[in-house]
């Protein structure tokens, strides 16, 4: 099948191309390298199923060109992903993540029912001279976009809180593709992976809680702590969470949906600090840059990820960060 990756050159959309390419698919990405890295991707650069497009999900006319290759799965991952940044920066956050979204969605329905089809009723009447065919799209959401979770776990009929502009971007994007579902029988689905971590994520500032951790340790720095670290998530590692958006776009069952993944453990981030540090360097609490941005507990409830999809974590947090650490200290060895 031919598929298209936005977002492809970043941290999870990379496993994401790795496990299609294992899986002899091929695979167009498509990133504005923004917060994606061209290293991400070098390892598939001769592999003759892969191809590299530097360009935006807002530009209409690069996606107007991208999508004459047809597609069978757009997985859409390209998007803003920071929190505190969506909080300063609100408009960048919302062009990329909801407007970006809603130009794919525009895409792949004219791609499946052309630019001149329209609807009679529940039913698409087609114009028999565009070239269609059939497009699914897989939409990355957060589980950022949930209230605060209780010991059960969230589910996807728990509450929706956006307490940050990332939240209620998505969820604005999210909206859209259920939207076309509905409207157009575009098949699409919504998925909601808790907090992602492992290999080639970003270890600066920028990066997830468990890489900067794994890192300061490794170069003997201190590991500071927004807030009370007793907040709490939910920490799903990476090789999983790419078997999961794989999987959502696969199956059928998962169409018109919201879907979770995650573990259904989450801990403190004072304890991932310990588990990540075992005492070698000091641990700070400093004041959180923006607190109202903090959901205090995350913990998944993946129940349906495994009815629908047959879908279920394979590693632990202690594998996943052992995995992860070895992979950072590798490439610091390398540097």
């Amino acid at each position: 099948m031919n598929m298209l990756v936005t977002g492809g050159a970043g941290f999870i959309g990379r496993w994401v191309v790795k496990k299609l390419l294992d899986e002899n698919h091929s695979v167009i990405v498509l990133d504005n390298l923004s917060n994606g890295r061209l290293e991400n991707i070098e390892e598939f650069k001769d592999n003759s199923n892969f191809k590299f497009v530097k360009g935006d999900v807002r530009d209409k006319d690069k996606l107007d060109e991208i999508f004459k290759d047809k597609f069978d799965i757009v997985y859409h991952l390209a998007a803003s992903i920071n929190v505190q940044d969506s909080i300063d920066d609100p408009e960048t956050t919302f062009f990329n993540d909801a407007v970006g979204t809603f130009n794919i969605l525009e895409r792949a329905r004219f791609q499946m029912f052309g630019k001149n089809g329209r609807m009679d009723g529940d039913s698409w009447i087609l114009d028999s001279e565009e070239n269609t065919y059939p497009c699914k799209v897989v939409f990355m959401s957060t589980c950022m976009v949930y209230d605060v979770s209780g010991s059960e776990g969230i589910s996807e009929c728990h509450p929706i809180k956006p307490v940050s502009p990332y939240g209620g971007s998505k969820i604005a994007a999210e909206n859209m593709v259920l939207s076309y579902y509905s409207a157009y029988k575009l098949p699409a689905v919504v998925i909601r992976p808790f907090n992602t971590y492992g290999p080639f994520q970003k270890t600066g500032g920028e990066g997830g809680v468990v890489a900067i951790f794994i890192n300061n340790v490794l170069e003997g720095k201190d590991i500071n702590i927004y807030g009370s670290g007793s907040q709490t998530r939910d920490l799903l590692y990476v090789k999983d969470c790419a078997d999961f958006i794989v999987l959502s776009g696969y199956s059928d069952k998962a169409d018109g949906q919201i879907i979770n993944a995650g573990t259904g453990r989450d801990v403190t981030i004072n304890e991932l600090a310990d588990i990540i540090n075992k005492g070698k360097v000091r641990v700070n609490h400093v004041k959180h840059i923006h607190p109202q941005s903090e959901i205090m507990k995350l913990k998944c409830n993946y129940s349906k990820a495994k009815k629908l999809i047959g879908w279920k974590p394979k590693y632990t947090l202690e594998q996943g960060i052992e995995e992860t650490g070895k992979w950072i200290e590798e490439t610091k060895l390398l540097k």
